[in-house]
């Protein structure tokens, strides 16, 4: 499993941008891409915050960032479920997959892994589930992350009601791994 860096080389920003790399030296040097360059080099140093924001303000497309693997973060406390969806989620390929047992362990793990996809199951007693989209819908590095509710079988109300509290979606039990894929990629579809 590959770890996202938090700082970059010129080369690196150019393949994510999908620019040549002189393209990005000017981007740094005009002052446009904020960074660093290394003591006693000329090469320069771009922090993952910056390349965000900078391709935020330009409408560059946000997907080159991750390599490809979609970024899940699980809030749920059932070992025995968690453990089963994460190893079949990462041998896929296709995601990295990180677990909070409650809310206070959602807020750490979602600052430093930034994920693409927020599933959270609101029966866990420090669940606020209106109190955590808000949160999350708040916080700039966050703000596009899909978030999806794991929950009993609703209505047709209580699913609307879902929505109106700030989730993008929800995944009634009892699922499958295969449904769960199926709702992270009908939630990014949203985005691109």
């Amino acid at each position: 499993m590959q770890k996202k860096k938090d700082v970059l080389t010129t080369g690196e920003v150019a393949k994510i941008c999908n620019v040549a790399p002189r393209t990005v030296s000017k981007w740094f040097d005009s002052g446009q891409l904020r960074g660093y360059r290394i003591p006693g080099s000329k090469d320069r140093r771009i922090p993952m915050s910056q390349l965000v924001r900078f391709m935020k303000a330009h409408g560059i497309p946000l997907n080159g960032l991750d390599g490809g693997s979609t970024r899940v973060l699980l809030v749920e406390d059932n070992p025995d479920l968690t453990d089963s969806l994460v190893q079949s989620l990462e041998n896929n390929g296709r995601y990295e997959v990180r677990v909070a047992q409650g809310g206070f362990d959602a807020g750490i793990i979602a600052e430093q892994f930034n994920p693409h996809i927020i599933f959270i199951n609101i029966v866990l007693e420090d669940i606020n589930a209106q109190k955590i989209c808000s949160t999350i819908r708040e916080n700039s590095e966050l703000q596009d992350a899909r978030i999806i509710a794991i929950t009993s079988p609703l209505t047709e109300g209580e699913g609307h009601a879902l929505m109106q509290q700030g989730f993008d979606s929800y995944l009634c039990r009892p699922f499958d791994v295969a449904q769960m894929i199926q709702c992270i990629d009908d939630s990014l579809s949203i985005l691109h």
